[in-house]
């Protein structure tokens, strides 16, 4: 049984773990892993992020179904690490979300904390609860089902 991953893992190593790629990678860094259980990652929103040009202009707020998004990368982030593999050759597609919440705005310069835990794993389909939060104060929540296929 390995130890798992060094952390924090950065980019780079996201970057294997993820097929996603600018502008649409969501994740910066991981800083907790357990293994089949949970993590928790890093999106640092900058205000030159490509969605801000126009939602809204003067009023920049990131979209609610991006930090669904995030969460959704989060949990991939975790069943590959759990699985201690890359993402070579496997994608994995958002199925289904339950239960969204929106309870803050989320505005360049914030640091969005992405914790994401494994609520049930069925063959290709797991089933993940997130919750989205800023200085410690919950932004965003969902339940996220995705399923994994062969690319």
């Amino acid at each position: 049984m390995s130890q798992g991953p060094s952390l924090p893992i950065d980019i780079t190593g996201i970057q294997h773990l993820l097929p996603h790629r600018y502008p649409f990678l969501l994740v910066d860094r991981v800083v907790e892993f357990e293994r089949n259980r949970r993590v928790l990652c890093y999106k640092n929103v900058s205000a030159n992020e490509q969605f801000f040009q126009g939602h809204f202009p003067g009023k920049p707020v990131m979209p609610g179904v991006l930090v669904i998004e995030a969460l959704a990368q989060a949990g991939g982030v975790l069943s590959h690490l759990s699985k201690d593999m890359d993402c070579t050759g496997r994608l994995s597609y958002l199925v289904k979300v339950d239960k969204a919440r929106f309870s803050r705005m989320v505005v360049p310069g914030d640091r969005l904390e992405l914790e994401v835990e494994i609520r049930r794993a069925i063959r290709n389909m797991t089933l993940y609860a997130g919750s989205a939060r800023v200085d410690g104060r919950e932004v965003a929540c969902a339940e996220i089902l995705c399923a994994e296929v062969q690319g």
